[in-house]
């Protein structure tokens, strides 16, 4: 019996160690040590529908390059050496023309693209160098289960597009930065220890969250900074009438304006917004954390409140810190 047991403890182990490290390991490196020099070649030679993760490390250097991880290339984990020194960047935006004479639009002047589900990202700089030419975004997601981890993303308008409603996204001791509308869209996403400068007067968040989702954005412990001369930054104004934006025991500089939140006045399609929107916030700490002058139609959430705002109510069954 000993022995059987024994058995089946082994079978298990092995099973779980499989499942837990990559199947497939492939190095990308400017100077030509790696398998490739380029990150999109990279994805491209991995096997569509993998049977686990497929592990791309990517060795500092500055990659010039426009990514798209399309649907069929899930469970890949992108892996810089550096964030400081690990950097792809790009430079189209919303106006430009494509190599067809076309103008591009917001949602395809990304520098990173990502479709597929159970994408993983640490250690990189992803960067859309465009600024004050248009909206121009750095990281473009619709995949579910998405992770970033220790990385910066930098851009002016429109830097991070959380797109689909069924996306799930979950960012942790990332570096972000813009000036309007620079964390956008419908997913449900969780912020958590990032630190999020503005460098303009303007709006972080503009979250257009569906009707039929409990949560959209949820800040815990971030820590909200801004360029210097910077005075008059919203919180965040809805892009559609039922976005939802939380932020809890966030720290939140002297540029947060006192009234906190902007109702986008002014929407011919999508008027009164700010009766149907959900703004709320925590224990909000710092010059800009005080709430008695916020807008009458924001919330401040009560210890009680508070207790259902946990990544597992959040995210239901996915739990991104056991994701393979």
């Amino acid at each position: 019996m000993k022995k059987i047991f024994l058995i089946i403890l082994f079978s298990v182990t092995n099973f779980v160690l499989a499942q837990s490290n990559p199947y497939i390991t492939v190095t990308v490196a400017l100077d030509g040590s790696g398998q490739f020099t380029s990150i999109q070649k990279a994805i491209t030679s991995i096997r569509d529908l993998g049977p686990g993760e497929a592990l791309v490390k990517i060795k500092a250097g500055t990659y010039h390059e426009k990514i798209v991880i399309p649907s069929s290339k899930h469970k890949i984990t992108l892996q810089g050496e550096s964030k400081e020194n690990t950097i792809i960047t790009n430079d189209d935006y919303s106006g430009k023309l494509d190599a067809l004479n076309e103008k591009m639009t917001t949602f395809n002047s990304y520098t990173l693209l990502v479709m597929s589900d159970d994408i993983k990202i640490s250690n990189l700089t992803i960067q859309n160098s465009s600024c004050n030419q248009g909206q121009a975004v750095a990281l473009h997601v619709e995949g579910d289960r998405f992770i970033i981890r220790d990385s910066k993303i930098l851009g002016c308008q429109d830097t991070v597009y959380t797109g689909g409603n069924h996306s799930r996204q979950y960012y942790e001791n990332c570096y972000i930065e813009g000036t309007t509308d620079f964390l956008f869209g419908s997913a449900t996403v969780v912020f958590k220890n990032c630190t999020i400068k503005s460098l303009a007067n303007s709006y972080i968040t503009a979250a257009s969250t569906d009707q039929s989702k409990s949560f959209g954005y949820v800040f815990f412990d971030c820590k909200l900074i801004a360029k210097e001369d910077i005075n008059k930054v919203f919180l965040g104004r809805p892009w559609r009438p039922y976005a939802k934006t939380v932020f809890i025991n966030t720290e939140m500089g002297s540029h947060i304006v006192p009234e906190g939140w902007n109702p986008w006045k002014g929407d011919k399609m999508f008027p009164d917004k700010d009766k149907t929107a959900y703004y709320a916030e925590y224990n909000s700490k710092g010059e800009g954390g005080k709430t008695e002058n916020r807008v009458a139609w924001s919330h401040q959430v009560t210890k009680k409140e508070a207790k259902k705002y946990t990544v597992k109510n959040i995210l239901g069954d996915w739990n991104p810190n056991m994701s393979n």
